[in-house]
C-alpha cells in the first residue's frame, strides 16, 4: 500500500473511533519511517502512543496528553516479508493497541506494558536467544490459567513430577470443550507443548506446563542459584472420548 493511501485509511479509522475513548490524544501522525526495536533489528515498531504527563494531584485527560503515530516504512517492511500481510487489518490493530496505551496512562494501569514485555520475550524465544521463561504470565489473563499475548494463548498448568509420572494423558479445556493430548515423556520446570488440531481462528495455542517446586527450590530460585529447565513440544489435541 502506498504512504498516501495508508494515511488516508489510518485517519479514517481514527475518525470512526468514539471520542470517549480518545479523550486527551491531541491526534494521529502518520510518518513514513521504519523503527525497529532498539534490541532486536529484525522486529519493527508499527506504532506508539507518544504520552506526556502533567503535574497534577489526580490522572485525566487534562493531565495526560498523547498522540499516535504510526510508521508506514515499518508496515512496508513487514509485507515485503508477507505476501498476504494485512495492511489495513493490522493498522486498525495497531491503532487501537496504542490507544490502549493511552487510556491505561489516564487509570494508571500499566497492564500493556506487561504485554509489549511478553510479545519481546516471546520473539526472543523464537529466535533462539536467551529469554524469560515466564513470560506468557505478563500477557492478558483472560480466566484461570488461560493467558493472551497478542495472537498466541497459553494454557498454564501446574503439576507435582509424582502425579504427572502417573498419567498417560493431560486434559485441557479450549473454548468450553475438553481436550486431552498424550503425556509428554519430560515435564522441566516449564514445558511448553504447541496444540495441534484446535480451531483457534490462525492463532496459535500452548499448553503451559509447570513443575510445582518445593519450598527450598523456590527460594534458590528466588536467589538466582538455578536455571529453569525449559522443554518445548508439540501435540495433536484430540476431543475427550465420551464427554460433549
Amino acid at each position: 500500500m502506498r504512504f498516501e493511501a495508508f494515511e488516508r485509511f489510518a485517519y479514517d479509522a481514527f475518525d470512526e473511533i468514539p471520542e470517549a475513548y480518545r479523550a486527551g490524544v491531541d491526534g494521529l501522525v502518520v510518518r513514513r519511517d521504519a523503527v525497529t526495536h532498539p534490541e532486536m533489528p529484525d522486529v519493527y515498531t508499527l506504532g506508539e502512543c507518544l504520552t506526556e504527563e502533567h503535574l497534577s494531584e489526580y490522572g485525566s485527560s487534562d493531565t495526560t496528553r498523547s498522540v499516535i503515530a504510526l510508521y508506514w516504512g515499518s508496515f512496508r517492511q513487514l509485507a515485503r516479508k508477507d505476501p498476504d500481510f494485512d495492511w489495513e487489518g493490522e493498522a486498525w490493530e495497531t491503532l487501537t493497541h496504542e490507544l490502549r496505551h493511552h487510556l491505561e496512562s489516564l487509570a494508571g494501569d500499566d497492564a500493556l506494558e506487561g504485554v509489549d514485555y511478553a510479545a519481546d520475550e516471546t520473539f526472543k524465544r523464537f529466535e533462539g536467544e536467551p529469554f524469560d521463561p515466564w513470560y506468557w504470565q505478563h500477557g492478558d489473563r483472560e480466566g484461570p490459567g488461560l493467558y493472551r499475548v497478542e495472537k498466541a494463548w497459553y494454557v498454564e498448568q501446574e503439576w507435582h513430577a509424582d502425579a504427572f509420572e502417573r498419567v498417560d494423558w493431560i486434559e485441557l479445556d479450549w473454548r468450553e470443550r475438553p481436550y486431552r493430548i498424550p503425556r509428554p515423556e519430560e515435564l522441566g520446570d516449564v514445558h511448553f507443548v504447541l496444540l495441534e488440531g484446535l480451531e483457534t481462528g490462525g492463532e496459535s495455542v500452548e499448553l503451559v506446563l509447570v513443575r510445582r517446586r518445593r519450598f527450598w527450590e523456590s527460594v534458590r530460585g528466588l536467589l538466582g542459584g538455578a536455571a529453569t529447565d525449559v522443554r518445548e513440544s508439540a501435540a495433536r489435541a484430540e476431543p475427550v472420548p465420551g464427554v460433549g
